[in-house]
Parts: C-alpha cells; sequence; structure tokens
C-alpha cells in the first residue's frame, strides 16, 4: 500500500489511493440522476466525494465498509476538503480489502483505556453508584472498547468512547483536586456512563451510520433506560435520591434543551461534565483539523464549531525568535 495517506497530498494534487467508504449515502440531484455522496476514510482522516449519475449497480457495489482503489484529487469547496472522483474500482485479489487497515484508532491502547477507567471506578465511593457503572461496563465492555463517541465530528473513531471518557476523567480529576467541594464520585460516575448509549446509538467504527434506536430515541434516553434496567438487576430501588442524581447527571450532559438534553443541569456537578465533555471534543475537533493544516495559514471550516477556520500559528518561526531572543538577553 502507497505509505503517503489521503491528508498528505495538498490542494489541487492528484493521487491514486485505496481507502475505506465510511458512508455511502443515495440521493438525487437536479437533473433528476442519482448520485453517491461518499465519505471516504485513511488512518489520516475522512473527506468526502461525490459520484455522479450512478447507476443500480454502482449504488449496490460501493457500499459503506468497503474498500476501494479511487483516482482523484483533492480539492477545496466551501472552505471544506473534498474528492474529485476521477474513477474508482473494487480491490482485486491480492490488494488491501480489510476495512481493519483503513480506520483511525485511539491514541491509547484498548488495555491502557480499560485500566485506567477500572481504577477510577475504586473511586467511586458511593456503593448505588459504584454497583451501576460496574454493571454496565461489564454488559457493553466489548462495545465500550471499540465504539466511536460520533459518526463524524469529534472522536469519530475505533475506541474514541473510552478515549474520549478517558480524556473527560482526566480533567475531571484536575477540576475535583482544584474545587474540594465537589462530589467525586458522582462527576466520575457521570463521566463513565455520559456516552455509554453511543454503543446503541451508532453502528461501530467500520462504517458508522445511526441506528434505528439512534435516530428515534437517542443515546441519552438509551443510558437512562440502561440505568434503570441496572437497577432491577442489581435490586436498587430505582427512585431513590443516589438513582436520580446519576440519571440528572445524564439527562443534562449536553447543557441546553437546544442541544438535545431533556433538562438543563441543575446540579453542579452536571454542569461541570457539560462543560468537561463539551471542552474535549472541541479540542479534539482542533487536533484534528490543526494537525493537517499548514502553519502560517487557516484550517479547513470546522462544522462542529459554527464553521469557523482556525489560524495555525507559523511554529518554526515562533520557535526562530525565541532563538533569537536567548542569544540576545547577555
Amino acid at each position: 500500500m502507497d505509505e503517503k495517506k489521503l491528508y498528505d497530498y495538498n490542494i489541487d494534487e492528484t493521487f491514486d489511493l485505496f481507502l475505506l467508504i465510511k458512508s455511502a449515502i443515495v440521493r438525487v440531484a437536479k437533473n433528476g440522476k442519482k448520485f453517491i455522496a461518499f465519505t471516504f476514510q485513511d488512518k489520516s482522516g475522512q473527506m468526502d466525494g461525490k459520484y455522479w449519475d450512478a447507476n443500480e449497480a454502482d449504488i449496490e457495489k460501493y457500499q459503506g465498509g468497503t474498500v476501494v482503489k479511487v483516482s482523484g484529487k483533492r480539492e477545496l469547496y466551501q472552505g471544506n476538503p473534498q474528492i474529485r472522483l476521477f474513477h474508482m474500482r473494487l480491490t482485486n485479489a491480492g490488494e488491501p480489502d480489510k476495512a481493519e487497515q483503513f480506520i483511525e484508532k485511539a491514541p491509547i491502547k484498548k488495555e491502557d483505556m480499560m485500566e485506567e477507567i477500572n481504577e477510577t471506578v475504586f473511586e467511586i465511593t458511593n456503593a448505588n453508584w459504584n454497583r451501576i457503572v460496574r454493571y454496565l461496563l461489564n454488559k457493553y465492555q466489548k462495545e465500550y472498547f471499540q465504539a466511536p463517541a460520533a459518526k463524524r465530528f469529534h472522536h469519530a473513531f475505533y475506541g474514541g468512547l473510552a478515549f474520549h471518557t478517558v480524556s473527560m476523567l482526566r480533567l475531571a480529576k484536575s477540576i475535583t483536586a482544584q474545587y474540594e467541594e465537589i462530589d467525586h464520585s458522582l462527576l466520575y460516575a457521570g463521566v463513565i456512563l455520559h456516552d455509554l448509549g453511543k454503543v446503541m446509538e451508532l453502528t461501530g467504527p467500520v462504517s458508522t451510520e445511526y441506528t434505528l434506536e439512534g435516530n428515534l430515541v437517542g443515546h441519552i434516553v438509551l443510558v437512562d433506560e440502561e440505568i434503570t434496567k441496572a437497577c432491577q438487576a442489581l435490586k436498587i430501588n430505582d427512585k431513590i435520591e443516589d438513582v436520580t442524581l446519576l440519571k440528572h447527571m445524564i439527562l443534562a450532559h449536553h447543557g441546553k434543551l437546544d442541544f438535545g438534553s431533556p433538562v438543563v443541569p441543575k446540579l453542579r456537578e452536571a454542569e461541570i461534565l457539560y462543560h468537561i465533555d463539551h471542552l474535549d471534543a472541541t479540542i479534539n475537533m482542533l487536533n484534528n483539523t490543526l494537525n493537517r493544516t499548514e502553519p502560517g495559514t487557516f484550517s479547513e471550516r470546522i462544522f462542529g464549531l459554527d464553521n469557523r477556520s482556525f489560524y495555525k500559528p507559523n511554529t518554526n518561526r515562533l520557535s526562530n525568535e525565541k532563538e533569537e531572543e536567548s542569544d540576545t538577553l547577555f
């Protein structure tokens, strides 16, 4: 396989690469003809491209989760990178054809994330919250450490859910060390469970789509239901205050009704959870985008951040200035 990846190519540069079809959505153009809106992926990231005048054979052949050979050109459309497709075909015998070869993965090993989360569970000293968290982690252990945290915008990779959780736990521990009044047990339990519903809301890391439950119910309500089921299995009264507080953490973690939360935060720990979640997602989106932006230029637009572009400072210039400054101090 060509060592050069999709985002290694510059704007207007042509390429010939094996790529994974992350998603393939059939749409109808203004002329009445069908086209396929693709999202392609390799380990450098995702990029969209349109396949015009698609026939039924094309639609059947090019499905999400399929590896294809793509000839095209990287372009910029309305501030976002996209692929102009020249030619596309299925792989031949002996060519790369495993989806796992093209998906992004969490930068921390699964075993290390498991250990860090499990160690934090020991710090949840409230017995009811501890038992519920343990029960649900055991129930969904495989999916929890494989699932992405989103379809596209943040932590949208293999192990993204667990990595997002670990990042948030580290932020939470820094905050609880600074502010001793915070109930660390409630905050940690909320962090670990807040996005567990993603294992039911999304299909998985290879060809990530929303499930029927994900579209019609959503991950917030799905976790609320799972907490009730856990209480039934553990013989915990789900009407006691402990359970109500934990459920509120989940139900309020998007912070605002407009963002999908059924209720707004009305606990100190719920308000903190909302900000930690938003902060970690924001930093991940920024890092992903700026990592593939040339120093001294503006990034592509980030849809999840109000479609803004961000400037990446010319670090070489800054480091040179610091060296010159240090040379003239004495």
